[in-house]
């Protein structure tokens, strides 16, 4: 993608981000998840309209029997380059429902082929920020050896680290091992993609994400990283027969891969992310008289470059589909 190309499409992809994430955000805390996300993909959807790619969503809301709009296949844009598309409405459905921390509304894009196309399964995964050696950390490698390298590779104590992890029973065993190593967690609720893009920022506090999380979440969680040069590993978490048979459908054949960011989202990739509700790395939408304020973070891989944006939305003014109206 050229420059300017990339320049179009992130101020695009956080026009789309900004219209969910000023839907979803009527919706917090009154207790709606239907309504919530409901309001985020339709708000999304009207916003691809815009965007000068030639799109296909790769990772949506769903297969086409499953969702009304922004399913797997689904067709969008204006025209041009072809680009394949991963996207979450409303990450943290149930954070926004109950006006919980770091929800947000997400895209990537990236090169035709760019994104590894998974089932809805879940993913074992670790990341870490960039300006680290390639071999800093290994998915495989006992969580105590992983955090005595990291540390040792920022010059820095072990005790001196933050591992986000989500707060699930299954992650006991991880995090008995966290703490027995030394360092210090910071549980979250729901939201991996916002645990993950919280090691691509230094000012977030978060060094490392560790543990399970949906497989999606770890395309979407990729791309953000290689906009940082931050390092992910995963690997698909298979538990019967179904779900090994749904990734054979969609053409993965080992299914024991550990992959890399690289592999999860390759070539050139854009990343955006607007906060519904404040949080670790934005913060959520503030409503004025007649308007709002929103906060975006975009990421480019082919430049390193990070971009925070912060608009202000003026309801009354607004045209074309990219924000909301009144």
């Amino acid at each position: 993608m050229s420059s300017t190309i990339d320049n179009d499409l992130a101020l695009s992809a956080v026009c789309a981000t900004e219209a969910a994430a000023l839907a979803a955000s009527r919706f917090m805390g009154r207790g709606d998840e239907r309504a919530a996300d409901q309001a985020a993909v339709e708000a999304m959807r009207r916003a691809l309209d815009h965007i000068p790619v030639a799109g296909e969503i790769v990772i949506g809301e769903g297969q086409p029997d499953e969702a009304a709009m922004l399913f797997v296949g689904e067709t969008v844009g204006r025209g041009g380059p072809r680009a394949d598309i991963a996207l979450d409405p409303l990450q943290g459905v149930t954070l926004t429902a109950k006006g919980g921390p770091n929800a947000l509304a997400v895209i990537a894009l990236a090169e035709k082929g760019g994104f590894l196309r998974t089932p809805d399964v879940y993913m074992n995964k670790i990341a870490v920020g960039g300006g680290l050696p390639a071999d800093v950390v290994d998915l495989d490698q006992d969580p105590g050896k992983n955090l005595k390298s990291l540390a040792r590779a920022r010059g820095v104590d072990v005790g001196d680290l933050v591992v986000c992890v989500l707060d699930r029973p299954r992650h006991a065993e991880i995090l008995a091992k966290i703490r027995e190593a030394g360092s210090r967690v910071m549980l979250i609720s729901d939201g991996d993609v916002s645990g993950v893009v919280a090691v691509a920022r230094a000012d977030s506090g978060v060094d490392m994400y560790l543990g399970c999380g949906g497989a999606r979440e770890g395309v979407l969680a990729a791309a953000a990283l290689r906009g940082c040069g931050g390092r992910m590993q995963g690997r698909l978490l298979l538990r019967n027969d179904d779900e090994k048979a749904k990734a054979t459908r969609m053409g993965i054949v080992d299914l024991n891969r550990k992959y890399s960011e690289t592999d999860l989202a390759g070539g050139d990739v854009i990343f955006a992310a607007t906060g519904v509700t404040d949080g670790s790395i934005l913060r959520g939408v503030r409503r004025t008289a007649g308007g709002a304020v929103t906060r975006s973070i975009v990421l480019l891989s082919n430049t390193g470059t990070m971009r925070l944006i912060e608009a202000r939305h003026d309801f009354a003014r607004a045209s074309g589909g990219r924000a909301e109206r009144g």
